[in-house]
């Protein structure tokens, strides 16, 4: 059977736009629900499947594959306030491995020291005896070094299981391969 293109609005406000297949959604299409949330891109026996976008009226957004209206697969979720999760979705959950990112600023305290320029760094951090970073506070503007000479915000990375850092390693790889599910499912949805 092929595919049909049109648009329908359901009696609870929600509105979809796209492919059709037998009456259900099927294809490429568009649904915006009712509260604000869109949903762009493909669909199978009326659920999201494949890659999308899943945007929320808080500005969060999910960008990546889904198995039945599910996160499931490689993906990058980011909040609202500037969290990340770059990785591995089971079952529309935080499952497998991947890269969790804390909001800027997240980790300041207020013993800040005083007359710091922007450029200047104030960072303290305590290492153990393998050369982990098991502490740090940030507590003025600056570039932030970790012990292994990377910069950025902090991050957990590794295994997790039910929403939760398991194990830390390196994951690279799943990062990568969720970044670039991301950009086909931002391609997909433009």
């Amino acid at each position: 059977m092929t595919l049909t293109r049109g648009s329908f609005t359901y009696t609870t406000g929600e509105e979809y736009h796209g492919e059709w297949k037998e009456g259900r959604r099927h294809g490429m299409g568009q649904l915006k629900f009712s509260d604000g949330t869109c949903y762009a891109g493909q669909f199978e026996n009326g659920l999201f499947q494949g890659s999308g976008v899943l945007l929320f009226p808080d500005g969060s957004r999910y960008e990546g594959q889904f198995t039945q209206g599910k996160f499931q697969g490689a993906g990058v979720f980011s909040r609202f306030d500037g969290m990340k999760f770059e990785g591995e979705f089971k079952s529309g959950r935080v499952e497998g491995y991947g890269t969790f990112i804390k909001p800027q600023g997240s980790n300041r305290r207020n013993s800040c020291k005083r007359n710091t320029t922007p450029t200047q760094s104030c960072c303290s951090y305590f290492l153990c005896s393998n050369q982990q970073l098991i502490l740090h506070l940030v507590c003025c503007p600056g570039l932030l070094t970790f012990p292994d000479g990377n910069h950025g915000v902090p991050r957990n990375e590794g295994l997790f299981e039910n929403h939760k850092l398991q194990k830390r390693e390196k994951c690279q790889g799943v990062v990568l391969q969720a970044q670039g599910a991301a950009s086909t499912a931002r391609s997909l949805a433009l």
